[in-house]
């Protein structure tokens, strides 16, 4: 046996002495050149060559590889010069002030204001005087979301609940939660908030979690985290690997932390590409991340198939279930099972965020961001040691924090219970099907995918989508208007249940089909015809640009006109 050993090992040898004899010819070859190259040179040249290369590679190396991708940058700039060439920049010009006309003119919110109140009244009103002034402002707009007409937005509105909430906030208006020592109750209610949803979930005894004002901040506070323990890891540019139906806080995530985000493809049935998410794991990959469900098309990512990658490589995943969280951890019981499993019972999900001001039917300013152990958690945290106020800790993004809406969160909780929010989850999940069945008979329409759960996506092959939209904004309706691919779509809530609201909508799709029908080469006005503008321009700078018209119109106190942008906004010459 020994002989046979020495034998094989002498023959491995022998076959290496070749290659290492075609290596060594190579090196010197190698070396010749370069000392030739070198031969005359003086030592304060051979040091300068030496310090410059060094300095172009380092120089080299931070331009190839950053949060924004070469390509994305190398866009960019093209678009950028090509703004400044005299003819075609004065083209472009045109163009954006058009399209920012455009916008300005059709943001509803901006029509009808005649006066705005721009100083403080001199002598401050009376009570009653206020109320009346609120009132008036409560009753603007033409879209009554108690109607059941809006996708989404009002997930309860239920009158007996406001009532509750009132009072509930009326007994913590003046509560925060950054002083635990004064408003002791306040804090068990937020602890108690997130280890209900802890359950909700099925974490184990060591899952943890925070609330938060909502669910972008739980997906920020989930992406701090796990840069932070990338950064403790020695990844010094981390990255996550996101779907591209995947809620935009991941790209205000990247934005503000400073993670390189990688967008992976869909399947045709609108779910995340497994297969395409594994090959873009790379040493850099901080995070993965899916939905349960997806807010485009409602569709739940293959939670339990990403969960096998994150383990495989040992890397923390996240689950947004913001939209439907508290619809999914209620649909078993409901008596509709989902195929897949999302929750902490899967080997691999390190975190889950989960909108309590959604299907939990808390008042806006609420989520919840969870984690399986609290090794996670810590690394969400901020804490200033050194600050001369004293030692400051803070768990999420804010310091002071509205304590009137945490004891709301609590209220609702513990006013609905889990038997009200199981027969929440059957009405609206019940509505959703029957939706879903009754659209997909319709000709000239198709359903995005297969939901799972309460949001249907409408496209069409026939005929702009987008005209579809604004026939049903002219009959009452507001639903989301979505872009690649062109879609709108119905988030279902309690309102929907309602008698009679789901066949008043299948009635008005129908109606506005047919009218549709009789002119299929009609153009597209109005907001429609911005996204279908938006789509085709492949300078994204241009639409983001354009975008800040609309949040400039959020904060405008001055009367909309057609020779003037919005308050704070630039001439744009």
């Amino acid at each position: 046996m020994q002989r046979r050993r020495s034998w094989w090992y002498q023959g491995a040898v022998d076959a290496i002495i070749p290659y290492k004899e075609i290596l060594q010819m190579y090196w010197e070859k190698a070396t010749s050149f370069v000392n030739a190259q070198c031969d005359g040179l003086e030592p304060w040249q051979l040091i300068g060559l030496t310090i410059s290369s060094t300095l172009i590679s380092v120089w080299l190396h931070g331009f190839l590889f950053q949060s924004e991708s070469l390509t994305s940058r190398t866009k960019k700039q093209f678009f950028k010069l090509l703004r400044k060439m005299p003819f075609i920049g004065a083209i472009i010009q045109k163009k954006i002030d058009e399209a920012l006309n455009d916008v300005t003119s059709s943001l509803s919110f901006l029509k009808d204001e005649k006066d705005y109140i721009k100083a403080l009244p001199e002598q401050g009103m009376s009570q009653p005087e206020v109320l009346e002034k609120m009132k008036d402002y409560s009753s603007k707009g033409d879209v009554r979301w108690q109607d059941g007409k809006v996708s989404g937005t009002v997930y309860s509105g239920e009158e007996k609940l406001t009532h509750l909430l009132v009072k509930v906030y009326e007994e913590f208006a003046w509560s925060n939660p950054l002083h635990p020592d004064i408003f002791p109750g306040l804090r068990k209610m937020e602890a108690e908030v997130v280890r209900i949803a802890c359950t909700l979930f099925n974490g184990g005894p060591n899952s943890c979690g925070a609330m938060t004002s909502g669910g972008t901040e739980s997906i920020l506070m989930a992406c701090k985290a796990y840069r932070d323990l990338a950064y403790e890891r020695g990844i010094k540019q981390p990255e996550m690997l996101v779907p591209v139906s995947a809620h935009a806080a991941f790209d205000k995530a990247a934005h503000y932390f400073g993670l390189k985000l990688i967008h992976i493809p869909l399947t045709k049935a609108m779910e995340v590409d497994v297969q395409a998410m594994r090959r873009a794991i790379s040493k850099n990959t901080a995070m993965l991340a899916c939905s349960a469900p997806q807010f485009p098309h409602g569709i739940m990512d293959p939670i339990e198939e990403v969960a096998e990658l994150a383990v495989k490589y040992k890397i923390p995943f996240h689950v947004d279930a913001c939209l439907g969280g508290f619809l999914i951890a209620f649909m078993d019981k409901a008596g509709f099972p989902l195929k897949r499993r999302f929750d902490f019972r899967v080997k691999g999900v390190t975190s889950i965020s989960a909108d309590t001001h959604k299907y939990g039917y808390a008042p806006k300013g609420s989520s919840v961001v969870l984690y399986s152990d609290k090794k996670y958690r810590s690394y969400q945290f901020f804490i200033a040691p050194d600050w001369q106020g004293g030692i400051y800790a803070s768990p999420s993004v804010a310091g002071s924090r509205p304590g009137g809406i945490i004891a709301a969160c609590w209220a609702t909780l513990m006013h609905i219970g889990e038997s009200g929010y199981i027969e929440a989850t059957k009405r609206i999940i019940k509505t959703a099907r029957f939706l879903e069945s009754e659209l997909r008979k319709i000709d000239s329409i198709f359903i995005f995918g297969k939901p799972e759960v309460s949001v249907l996506s409408i496209g069409s092959d026939t005929f702009d989508i987008y005209r579809l939209s604004n026939f049903l904004a002219a009959k009452g309706w507001n639903l989301n208007v979505l872009q690649f691919p062109s879609s709108i779509h119905l988030c279902i809530t309690q309102l929907h249940t309602k008698p009679g609201v789901a066949e008043q909508f299948l009635k008005d799709v129908k109606d506005s089909i047919e009218e549709i029908m009789k002119d299929l080469n009609a153009k597209t006005t109005g907001m429609g015809a911005i996204y279908g503008m938006a789509q085709s321009v492949p300078d994204r700078s241009l639409v983001a640009e354009i975008s800040q018209a609309y949040l400039d119109g959020l904060y405008s106190t001055d009367v909309p006109c057609s020779e003037k942008h919005m308050n704070g906004s630039p001439g744009h010459h």
